[in-house]
């Protein structure tokens, strides 16, 4: 079968979205399903049957990854893999991570009833913890595989409540025999991913060409003071933890505004002890995110930070502790990989512009290990990790025809290449 017959269907790969969307649905009509928990066991058995029914063959890490293999002509190929992560934030959407997966899972269907062979095995792959949500930092598994984080530090990640990540990943019953990333090369990487943000549905643009990520630095600072009653420490003699924070978030927001437009700073996770009312709060816990898409830049940034610490230390009378907890430099992405998705998309008369992903995702790490690129789809008002999250049916299958045909166009020049080898 010629490949310009292979066609996702829409509707198919639309009701597989919605029909896991039930997994962990809120009521505003999103997706609470936190790593490593029931629900994710739940979306990884429907993932794990899925992929067998069209003819894969599943296998699992010891850092929960799920790998569904569909054989090529030539099985001593690295596959080209192809997915993303079906873990949510705690009020997520229907298709941050859940449309690369399902678009994934729909491509091994397109091939598998078609009956068409590929000439590398083609893989479908669902990452563990891209979120960062329950354990921190984000993109875990994709870290580990390519060797950006420790495995044993990895496993050890404790969530708020001291659940390592290990103990979660066996208490669901994903946790492989085989060791991430070991023995598992790939030929190369796509991953499709709603935008996140508002420049395709501003410009009008169907797809998204991912060139590369911004810069990521993730930092935990814990300020201690001492708990003290509220009604009876004077001001003067209060070592108010909160109050350094809050003093402290102020000062993390100016970092940004100090490299505009392109910086990026947040505290999104915040922890006041003991978090009474009538009580001077003696330890605070809290994030810190900072990106941009300049390495130097980002330097400079985290220099910054480091002098509000000092300076809050010595004016608060509170002990102030950092710890930067990941590290991703800025990506640029496989210049083939990139050419694969530009010609789909153009074969397929959708629009594009070229952008640079403002969020993190598993195909920043495995960049370090295959080549590997990005399809972006639009998303409605730019909105994402909220249960307003929203893309349309032709929104989503446009990005997965040209996943589709990204893939296929790679595996011809595997091909190509494999026999001017002989």
């Amino acid at each position: 079968m010629a490949i310009t017959n292979l066609k996702i269907d829409p509707e198919k790969l639309w009701g597989d979205l919605m029909e896991t969307a039930k997994i962990g649905a809120t009521e505003k009509g999103g997706i609470n399903r936190l790593t490593l928990t029931d629900l994710d066991r739940q979306v990884r058995d429907w993932f794990r049957a899925r992929a067998q029914s069209l003819g894969a063959t599943v296998t699992v890490d010891d850092m929960g990854a799920m790998f569904a293999r569909r054989p090529g002509q030539r099985n001593d190929v690295p596959p080209i893999a192809i997915g993303s992560h079906l873990d949510t934030q705690p009020t997520g959407g229907k298709f941050d991570g859940c449309l690369g997966v399902h678009a994934a899972l729909e491509v091994l269907r397109v091939l598998h009833e078609a009956g068409y062979e590929t000439f590398a095995p083609i893989e479908a792959v669902n990452w563990t913890n891209e979120e960062g949500s329950r354990f921190t930092p984000a993109m875990v598994s994709s870290g580990v595989f390519a060797g950006a984080f420790d495995h044993g530090w990895a496993s050890s990640r404790p969530d708020r409540s001291g659940v390592t990540f290990g103990e979660a990943l066996k208490a669901i019953g994903y946790r492989g025999d085989v060791r991430c990333g070991e023995n598992h090369p790939l030929s190369a990487f796509f991953e499709l991913h709603i935008e996140q943000g508002p420049n395709l549905e501003i410009e009008g643009k169907d797809i998204g060409i991912v060139t590369g990520v911004q810069g990521i630095r993730w930092f935990e600072v814990t300020v201690t003071g001492a708990e003290r009653h509220a009604g009876t420490t004077p001001m003067p003699a209060r070592r108010d933890a909160l109050l350094a924070a809050a003093r402290m978030v102020e000062r993390i927001n100016s970092i940004a505004v100090a490299n505009a437009p392109l910086a990026v700073t947040t505290v999104g996770l915040i922890e006041a002890k003991p978090n009474s009312p009538n009580v001077v709060a003696g330890e605070v816990f809290f994030t810190v995110d900072i990106r941009h898409p300049e390495a130097g830049t980002l330097a400079k940034m985290e220099e910054a930070l480091g002098r509000i610490v000092a300076e809050m230390t010595e004016s608060s009378k509170c002990e102030i502790a950092i710890k930067k907890i990941l590290d991703q430099p800025p990506v640029k992405f496989d210049p083939g990989c990139i050419a694969a998705v530009r010609a789909a998309a153009q074969e397929g008369g959708y629009s594009t512009r070229d952008i640079v992903s403002g969020a993190g995702h598993d195909a920043g790490y495995v960049s370090r290990v295959a080549p590997a690129s990005m399809v972006f789809v639009p998303c409605k008002d730019g909105i994402s990790h909220n249960e307003a999250e929203y893309t349309s049916k032709e929104q989503c299958a446009a990005g997965a025809q040209v996943l589709l045909r990204a893939v296929l166009a790679y595996d011809r020049q595997l091909a190509e290449r494999y026999a001017e080898k002989r």
